[in-house]
């Protein structure tokens, strides 16, 4: 019997050489897509840092005050900006005196009273850093690349390359980046308004789409009959998950603001939007978990004389709320980069100040990304950029999270 027996070698087996061909082709057609889309996300990331990077400095300049003029001078500390730029740039002709108040960012007022206030009392001149100009801070962000000062007047060009010589230019940590609301002014815009107003629509939004999506997912899979109306609603739950979110912009339009009258542009209705597109999500994620309980924990609490109730409180749904919290946390992810629904409810509207309550005026992060990418001055690409690099930290943390509980919760059967 031995001797029928044939060793399997590629002679033996034909056709094995194209096959062991073949599924090699496939592996390395597989690895290249792979390093391809890694490629694009690399690349993709890398650009929006490369640029964005700027928005978390900005330049400062030094400027000589005269404790005579400070003592002399009795208006507003605006007006005190403008004499003492005059005075530092020795700007004599109308356009040059334009130009050198110009060469100061907006808020540079402030920044040279509070250096006058540390300072307090003192004699002759004393050297103060104030923030500078948009234009002033891309040039210089740029190593004075002549490409970047193509918005500059030559006479400011001078007064800029005197700066620099002198060691007068400087970059520092843009805190106001973080706190201020939105501006006009590229020196003065942030994006705190924007990301307090992120935090309390997806609080609104977590209240009632966790309570009311946990709790149609226990009914629907536990306690509901079986029959059409609860296949048809399980069909209709499955359809509204890929339902454009305009579409709950639109709903929210005509109910939340036209019917019920709630302020528009507030966090309160843009939480109530974002929970019903996430809804559905979690909803399907946590009947997913509950199936995935094995039915003996079921049987075995009901055996010992628990009543329907207690047995899904009490042991199913210990053990499928990691599935639940993950997937509700997934969801929302994805209401926390939704643009479309909070546009049809006015939230693209321009919000220069930190929303206080629910009800507040306010606007997220994603519209705060819309507003400033429509504007052509180059200082608020910049900007644009890093507010995408707030956001996608913010994502990345979320979904981190998730995989965490995931990893840390859940039980194997």
């Amino acid at each position: 019997m031995t001797d029928n027996i044939h060793p399997l070698t590629r002679a033996a087996l034909p056709g094995l050489t194209q096959r062991y061909a073949s599924e090699k082709r496939f592996r390395l057609i597989g690895l290249s897509a792979v390093v391809l889309s890694l490629s694009f996300l690399v690349f993709l990331i890398g650009g929006i840092a490369f640029r964005g990077m700027g928005a978390f400095v900005q330049t400062e300049m030094q400027i000589e005050v005269s404790a005579e003029t400070v003592e002399n001078h009795t208006g507003s500390s605006f007006a005190l900006m403008r004499k003492i730029s005059l005075e530092n740039f020795e700007a004599s002709a109308r356009s040059e005196r334009r130009l050198s108040v110009s060469m100061v960012g907006e808020g540079a007022d402030e920044d040279l009273e509070n250096a006058l206030a540390d300072l307090g009392s003192f004699s002759g001149t004393a050297r103060v850093w104030v923030r500078a100009s948009d234009d002033i801070d891309v040039a210089w962000k740029a190593d004075l690349d002549p490409e970047m000062m193509t918005t500059l007047r030559p006479k400011q060009v001078e007064w800029l390359q005197a700066l620099a010589n002198e060691d007068r230019l400087r970059t520092s940590f843009n805190t106001g980046f973080f706190t201020n609301g939105d501006s006009r002014e590229a020196e003065r815009a942030g994006i705190g308004g924007a990301f307090v107003g992120s935090l309390l629509t997806l609080s609104v939004c977590l209240l009632l789409s966790f309570a009311v999506g946990i709790l149609a997912a226990i009914y629907l899979e536990e306690f509901a009959v079986k029959n059409k109306f609860t296949a048809f609603l399980e069909v209709n739950i499955n359809n509204l998950a890929t339902v454009p979110s305009i579409i709950f912009g639109l709903l929210g339009l005509a109910v939340f603001l036209n019917v019920f009258g709630l302020p528009r542009s507030s966090s309160l209705v843009g939480g109530m939007v974002l929970a019903l597109m996430t809804l559905p999500t979690i909803i399907i994620a946590s009947r997913v978990s509950l199936q995935a309980v094995p039915p003996s924990i079921r049987e075995a609490a009901l055996g010992l004389g628990a009543t329907r109730v207690q047995a899904v409180f009490h042991h199913v749904l210990p053990l499928a709320l990691p599935g639940m919290l993950t997937g509700t946390i997934l969801g929302m992810a994805r209401a926390l980069g939704e643009t479309a629904p909070l546009l049809m409810i006015g939230m693209v509207a321009f919000i220069a100040d930190v929303p206080g309550g629910f009800t507040d005026p306010a606007t997220a992060l994603p519209v705060q990304v819309y507003l400033w990418s429509d504007i052509p001055e180059r200082a608020f690409a910049e900007k644009t950029s890093g507010a995408i690099l707030v956001l996608l930290v913010f994502l990345l943390l979320m979904n981190l999270t998730a995989i965490i509980m995931r990893k840390k919760l859940e039980k194997k059967w």
